[in-house]
């Protein structure tokens, strides 16, 4: 008798436009292997209908299909499907009976087959995505995320059943609470024994315990279990330690059921003193705000993107992701667990008020609880997640009304998972946006306009109306209702809610990027201010130029926040959306106090002189090179970060001055120079002694591609990847920022081109094309592979010597 089988869904699908009785006949479907997104390859539009908010790609409807055998055996048989995100308004037909529906985008469900099948037969999924204006970011369509089937006998463990608790750690031992449902689905009475096993990671039994239970027919109940764990070792971000454990149903000699989970032994502890502690020790988070879509391969989260992005965080010395504003991946979680990066992971974008015509609004007053089930499901027993938002700039929270779902949500989630902590991430200017409209009005009619009532930029807007009396009086009931305070753009309130709310534990949850040092200072000083997320710590698509920076003498390109076509990405990343770290992301590291050596960003020789309009979500156009053929002898900004007291710029050995740094300065130092090649070096000081320097140098008239693979040897399966980073560069290795040109790709043998493109906010081409322009002296190609054996990847770009690059597929 086996125990439940759980395996991969992927691979084999057929995807098309959406068949329906006006268009019975809308093209021909083509295979394609899950995780997937239909809108990434499809061609940008300036008159899309969800414009910059999704990047300018169109919405659209599309229906997934996959014909699958199901053995005649399976007729005694349980049988599942899971999808871990399916964008969106999911309808599934199984041999075209209606088989379930799950409108929102984000949340994982499962649809239970046994009724639908033709056993001993061949049998036919469908499964219908549909997006149109319902988001204020990129979202994709399709499965985007990975898909599974179960076969399980009639007592089995239920999904999602197993739930791993450390309730106790004390020196020399923890407990582990297990608590195993299981469900008999059967016509019978089975006797069994709920038998569970912790194991290490070395494969060692550390503790195990074995009770009865008697399976009644048409009956399900939970086995709850306690556990001794001697010597434990504890999950931190700084040693991720996982155990295993088995849960096992056995009757007799057999195994009726078998499940595996991971889990990490830790403890969390919050206080408006100390903050938020993890196994006893203050831990200040160091934040990341992202979006859940994967760069040049669209919304598709396949595991190996997902881990990556986790990798690239981390090193960059961020130690917790804030999921904005959605339901983090199984995949991305598995990586935080293993890697050591905390999670927020945040429920809704929108509650009962519509943020866009056709979003989630619509559905939540309906689906809210089993969309708040299945994240704390899912998230449950994985250690990096230490909180839950319920929501993010959502503006009836400023209401009674609004406080009031709050409080549901909260208690719908405490009830569920008491181990952690809930958040609501509020936009508090939001929380009164109808009391300034009628403050407007009034000032209107008496000759006043609105840009004087709200006091000029939206940062000065944001910050003079997060710390009125308005914002402390509409905003009180709701943080009463969690345990953390999520404060978007309201750093001006930190200090002054220490006095109004002593009891009040605060996240910075969304900040403006070049706030982060005055903002850090504020967490360091501040122990009931736990951390800071920015917006964003890696770049993303949809919500177009929100980071952009316009000059006086061109256009603005675009309306207010927004890039008008052909803008694409958020351009407010740390990181962009091939990888690549920006220099913000250098600054923050070093505010962070993880960097000693300075830093040092030039801004683009081109437009010197002109006057910059930056967004508040953006920073300066510079880039990390001495290397600006064309600009010889013209004068230059050079932006020096660093910790130091101040730091000392040479140009080809002369000084060309010493200025301020360290936290007294910014942390940044601004030098004018002229450009000559050569070399250009950055000594910092601190008491008059040297801490550090950086040099940079200029590149030769050379140029070649310089392909660097993350890993030459990959997994033949569906959730792996490589990541081709394409740089130009002389013969010495150095990169040439401005020798940008047309650069292809062939992929032959077991694998396909996934995606290929740029950092460029602005790009040409869609990520499916074979030949992109790099930006900056990068690009990115993505491979998957298909089958097992050799790949191999060949880039050409004029002025190059073809470069081939082998990946070994095992």
């Amino acid at each position: 008798m086996r125990t439940m089988i759980r395996q991969s869904f992927n691979h084999g699908w057929n995807v098309g436009p959406h068949t329906s009785f006006t268009n019975m006949f809308p093209g021909q479907p083509e295979p394609v292997t899950l995780p997937h997104d239909a809108m990434i390859t499809k061609t940008r539009d300036p008159k899309a209908i969800s414009s910059e908010k999704k990047g300018f790609y169109p919405d659209g409807a599309y229906d997934y299909t996959k014909k699958f055998f199901v053995p005649a055996e399976y007729k005694d048989k349980r049988v599942f499907f899971e999808f871990e995100g399916v964008y969106a308004n999911a309808m599934v037909y199984i041999n075209d009976d209606f088989a379930g529906q799950h409108p929102y985008g984000y949340s994982n469900f499962y649809i239970k087959a046994d009724r639908f099948l033709k056993y001993g037969e061949e049998n036919e999924i469908k499964v219908v995505t549909r997006s149109w204006d319902d988001s204020r970011w990129y979202t994709g369509t399709g499965i985007y995320r990975n898909t599974w089937i179960m076969i399980a006998n009639p007592v089995h463990i239920a999904l999602d059943g197993v739930k791993i608790t450390t309730p106790d750690i004390a020196h020399g031992r923890a407990i582990v609470m297990v608590a195993t449902t299981v469900e008999n689905e059967g016509m019978h009475t089975h006797v069994t024994s709920i038998v569970t096993e912790i194991v290490d990671a070395d494969g060692n039994i550390v503790a195990s315990d074995s009770v009865p239970y008697t399976a009644f027919a048409g009956e399900s109940a939970t086995v709850r279990q306690r556990l001794y764990v001697k010597e434990p070792k504890l999950w931190n971000v700084d040693s991720p330690y996982l155990y295993t454990c088995r849960s096992k149903v056995v009757e007799g000699e057999h195994v009726l059921d078998e499940k595996e989970a991971t889990f990490g032994i830790r403890s969390l502890s919050l206080d408006a003193v100390d903050g938020l502690r993890i196994n006893g020790e203050v831990v200040k988070l160091r934040g990341a705000c992202i979006h859940h879509d994967n760069g040049v391969i669209g919304a598709a989260a396949i595991d190996r993107a997902e881990e990556r992005r986790v990798e690239i965080l981390k090193a960059a010395g961020f130690n917790a992701i804030r999921s904005s504003h959605y339901p983090i991946s199984k995949a991305m979680l598995r990586a935080c667990d293993r890697l050591g990066m905390l999670v927020v992971d945040e429920a809704f974008d929108m509650w009962t008020t519509n943020k866009t015509p056709y979003d989630y609004a619509l559905h939540f007053p309906v689906w809210w609880e089993k969309d708040i089930e299945a994240m704390v499901h899912k998230d449950f027993n994985h250690p990096s997640v230490i909180m839950y938002s319920i929501g993010n700039e959502i503006p009836e929270v400023g209401s009674a009304n609004g406080a009031a779902w709050g409080r549901k949500l909260a208690e719908k989630i405490r009830s569920m998972d008491p181990t952690r902590f809930v958040m609501n991430s509020v936009n508090c200017m939001l929380t009164v946006m109808n009391k300034l409209r009628e403050r407007a009005m009034s000032q209107a009619n008496m000759g006043g306009n609105f840009n004087n009532v709200l006091g000029g930029s939206v940062t000065d807007m944001m910050k003079l109306i997060n710390k009125s009396e308005m914002v402390t009086a509409a905003t009180a009931e709701t943080f009463a209702t969690v345990d953390v305070a999520g404060y978007n753009y309201a750093d001006t309130r930190y200090e002054m809610d220490k006095e109004l709310f002593p009891n009040r534990v605060i996240c910075g949850s969304e900040t403006f990027p070049r706030d982060i040092a005055n903002n850090w200072k504020l967490v360091k000083e501040n122990g009931h201010v736990i951390g800071d997320f920015t917006w964003t710590g890696w770049d993303y698509l949809g919500e177009s130029g929100i980071g952009k920076i316009t000059y006086e003498d061109e256009a603005s390109g675009g309306q207010g926040f927004f890039g008008e076509y052909p803008w694409l990405t958020a351009n407010c990343g740390d990181i962009d959306i091939i990888g690549h770290r920006r220099p913000q992301s250098y600054y923050r590291e070093i505010v962070f106090g993880f960097r000693k050596e300075p830093y040092i960003a030039v801004q683009r020789p081109a437009r010197y002189g002109k006057k910059a309009n930056v967004s508040s979500w953006g920073w300066s156009d510079a880039v990390s090179s001495w290397s600006w053929e064309g600009f010889e002898g013209k004068p230059v900004k050079v932006e020096v970060y660093s910790g130091a007291d101040e730091v000392e710029l040479f140009v080809n050995g002369e000084s060309a001055g010493k200025a301020g740094a360290g936290e007294a300065n910014g942390y940044k130092a601004e030098f004018e120079t002229m450009y000559e090649p050569g070399e250009i070096v950055a000594v910092a000081y601190t008491n008059g002694k040297e801490t550090g320097r950086t040099i940079l140098k200029s590149a030769g008239i050379t140029l070649n591609l310089k392909c660097d693979a993350d890993r030459d040897e990959i997994e033949a399966n569906d959730g792996d990847l490589s990541f081709i980073t394409v740089s130009l560069v002389d013969n010495n290795g150095i990169l040439r920022p401005l020798a940008d040109r047309e650069v292809s790709v062939k992929v032959e043998g077991a694998g396909i081109l996934q995606g290929f493109g740029s950092g460029n906010p602005k790009p040409e081409r869609n990520f499916s094309a074979s030949t992109q322009r790099s930006f900056d002296g990068k690009a990115l190609a993505v491979i998957r592979p298909i089958s097992s054996g050799i790949i191999h990847v060949t880039f050409e770009a004029e002025g190059c010597a073809a470069q081939t690059v082998q990946i070994k597929v095992r």
